[in-house]
């Protein structure tokens, strides 16, 4: 038996030597396996830590990594165990073939290979036996001749990312984020002299497995380490005090919605960089998860965070778990088209300001009022009568934001959204009306992010950038309010209450509910930020009862304060700000004048009877009497003679006193009237 290996043996070292000076035509004829074998792709934040990756083919963990990615302290271990004179050799070391023959030779079987870190590299590129002289054979032809085509560092490299770490696990990139959840560059002296162990026998010594077998073998390549002189005794003995770890644990699964977008946007590419801050995507996923847990089991959420000065996503939450198949969290909901219930205020009344139709301090008529077909109601069925336009937007009333978007027109707020970036899908492709001013439209999340970023950078649009690895040119835009008219919306919007707990006056910020409770929304901004909170059902149903000022508002603000310790200030007002009270602003501008209305004034309208009706009572001369618009409270004539008066009610009684032709007349509270003439039998 000696004697076969011996032969086997010296046939080996003269292959070995005749290949690395005498034959190289039998090298350079070598047919090389492929260099760049698959790995998994991965998406990475902002910092390149991993925020999500996917497997290989077969269901194995093999991430990229670069050797400038890897911590020295695993580097110069891994050189010192495994292939000390790796950068001194040319795929063989002679020295340690000479080694390792010698011990087959004595030992009747191969003791130790001599493996290089190359040949080891040819051996996980081919997936080939380790055991026998055959398969060695083949490695040192592989390795010799990979050497003429790679560089040292492309094959440290491949090692890097192929090295077997037990289980599914390939590669120091995977092998340190389950065992240490943690990227290579941090590994510690003791994690790094685990992982240079590990490949040695993946599966005997995994630590989730084999505990004792791991620390073990760890301490041997930490005594190795003090051996060459990479490592002092001192540092080895507080490596041996560290604890192994006796779990793997699962990949980060971060921003899985906006990972799979990307990667559908590129598949070709196998690490995409981006502009998401890791810490700040886990907080806002673990607060959307507790602000919904307790409650409906199918209710929904989606979050963003963009930095408003450079447009950069810092956090994207799609929903509240991917997985929760009650809630269709699969479904990312920072897309979905939804009803923007009253989050387009403040843009109607920016539009307003830069028409010269309102002021903050302007009056408004906040009363029962028709555009055509079209009467909308306030959200509580309640009318304030006149208010100054700062308290209309605050208190979010429809029927002043219903006026000034009839004033400045249906198209120019669609025009507007546009020119910020966003995409409004209205239903069936019909025009735009009034109604889409209460939310008569589509909007995703995303697109009221770069409305009201553009509101919190004075006017100016600004594109949402979630790639940080594609540097692209922000298109220009013209701006979507004046600095003035943008300041102004911020201004009121600043005022409007926060939660208890929260900072109040630091964040501009503006709730919505769709009709029928579909959708609530909180969005706002500070200084240095925009935060976008959706709440609702992924179905679409409706959610009786959810407002977004207790729903929404309270993540909104939460958000905030995961960002950052001390919210950026408001910025201050343009030097073209008019900061005054209503009696000081321009006559034109203290009261808001309704187009085509004289003096501000809708007629008031008599809706039942119509004009030259004959109407039947039946003996009953009590006559059901209807108004509309007009100022209440109402004075009823009936032939000149009152029959009803201060009544603010738009539907009354009144006694006909008989038959015959009857003049029904009716004036307001600001001396305006109509009549109609009608015949009562």
């Amino acid at each position: 038996m000696r004697r076969r290996f011996a032969t086997v043996g010296l046939g080996l070292i003269a292959a070995v030597f005749v290949a690395q000076y005498g034959l190289r035509d039998w090298v350079a004829r070598t047919v090389l396996p492929d260099l760049t074998p698959e790995t998994s792709v991965v998406v990475e934040a902002n910092d390149g830590q991993l925020l999500r990756a996917f497997t290989v083919a077969d269901g194995r963990w093999r991430l990229p990594v670069e050797v400038s990615e890897v911590s020295r302290a695993y580097l110069s271990q891994l050189i010192a165990f495994e292939d000390k004179r790796f950068y001194s050799h040319k795929g063989v070391d002679g020295l340690a073939a000479l080694r390792a023959v010698g011990q087959a030779i004595w030992n009747g079987g191969v003791v130790s290979g001599g493996s290089t870190l190359t040949m080891q590299v040819a051996r996980l590129l081919e997936d080939s036996g380790t055991g026998s002289w055959g398969g060695k054979l083949r490695q040192v032809r592989v390795a010799w001749a990979l050497e003429q085509v790679a560089s040292k560092d492309e094959i440290l490299r491949l090692y890097l990312q192929l090295a077997p770490f037990g289980g599914n696990l390939e590669g120091v990139r995977a092998a340190s984020l389950s065992y240490f959840r943690k990227e290579p560059a941090r590994l510690t002296d003791a994690e790094s002299a685990l992982l240079v162990a590990l490949p040695q026998s993946p599966e005997g010594r995994r630590p989730d497995r084999h505990f004792k077998r791991a620390s073990a073998a760890r301490d041997r390549v930490l005594a190795r380490g003090v051996k060459a002189g990479v490592l002092s005794a001192e540092a080895a003995v507080a490596a041996q005090r560290e604890t192994v770890p006796s779990r793997k644990y699962p990949f980060e699964f971060l921003a899985p919605h906006l990972a799979e977008r990307v990667v559908a946007e590129n598949p070709q590419a196998l690490r995409h960089r981006l502009t998401l801050d890791r810490a700040l995507q886990a907080k806002a996923e673990a607060l959307l998860r507790a602000h919904v847990r307790g409650k409906h089991a199918a209710l929904s959420g989606a979050v963003m965070v963009m930095d408003h000065q450079t447009g950069a996503v810092l956090a994207s939450v799609g929903s509240p778990d991917y997985l929760d198949a009650g809630r269709q969290g699969f479904v990312d909901m920072t897309r979905a088209l939804r009803s923007p219930g009253s989050t387009l205020k403040p843009l109607i009344y920016g539009l307003a300001f830069d028409a010269g139709k309102a002021h903050p301090e302007t009056v408004i008529d906040d009363r029962p009022i028709r555009f055509g077909s079209y009467a909308p109601q306030n959200f509580d069925n309640q009318f304030r009568g006149q208010v100054r336009v700062r308290e209309a937007l605050q208190m979010s009333l429809n029927i002043p934001a219903v006026s000034l978007l009839d004033a400045v027109g249906p198209s120019v707020l669609m025009a507007r959204m546009r020119r910020a970036g966003a995409d409004p899908v209205l239903p069936n492709e019909r025009p735009a009306g009034l109604a889409i001013g209460l939310g008569g439209l589509g909007l995703r999340l995303q697109d009221l992010m770069v409305i009201y970023a553009s509101i919190a950078r004075g006017g100016q649009a600004i594109p949402l950038v979630w790639r940080a690895d594609v540097a692209e040119e922000p298109a220009s835009r013209p701006p979507v309010l004046s600095p003035v008219a943008a300041w102004y919306v911020g201004d009121m919007l600043s005022d409007v209450p926060a939660p208890p707990t929260a900072p109040q006056h630091a964040v501009a910020y503006k709730t919505g509910t769709s009709y029928g409770h579909r959708d609530v929304w909180a969005i706002g901004f500070d200084g240095r930020h925009t935060v976008g909170v959706w709440m609702g059902r992924a179905d679409g149903a409706a959610m009786p009862g959810q407002l977004g000022v207790g729903l929404a508002a309270p993540l909104l603000f939460d958000l905030f304060a995961a960002i950052k310790p001390a919210l950026d200030p408001l910025p201050a007002p343009p030097d073209a700000a008019l900061t005054v009270s209503t009696d000081q602003l321009p006559a034109s501008l203290q009261q808001f004048r309704r187009p085509g209305v004289l003096d501000g004034r809708d007629k008031p309208e008599i809706t039942f009877p119509p004009d030259g009706a004959h109407i039947a009572l039946g003996g009953d001369p009590v006559l059901v009497a209807k108004v509309d618009r007009g100022v209440p409270p109402f004075t009823w004539l009936a032939n000149g003679v009152p029959v009803e008066v201060g009544s603010f009610e738009r539907q009354v009684e009144l006694d006909t006193k008989g038959t015959g032709h009857l003049a029904l007349s009716v004036i307001d509270a600001t001396g305006v009237s109509q009549a109609v003439r009608v015949f009562i039998e």
